[in-house]
């Protein structure tokens, strides 16, 4: 999965620098891809069986930064 990981990495940079104090890739084994902020899962891939909309887990974290998490 990672061609998919480095995409969404890539595309939530941008957008989420200023509000966000790092972001780190984990590999993983099982068909899992999972996003956590301040180790809340905010989107699991074995859950949904897709990969994430990219556009949906930048506003699922700029929400979670909103309220005062997300760095």
């Amino acid at each position: 999965y990672e061609p998919e990981a480095v995409s969404l990495a890539a595309a939530l940079l941008p957008r989420l620098k200023s509000k966000i104090s790092g972001l780190l890739l984990v590999p993983s084994d099982g068909g899992r891809f999972e996003i956590t902020v301040d180790d809340e899962l905010i989107y699991s891939k074995l859950k949904t069986g897709r990969f994430p909309d990219h556009a949906d887990i930048a506003r699922a974290i700029e929400a979670r930064a909103s309220r005062g998490g997300g760095g």
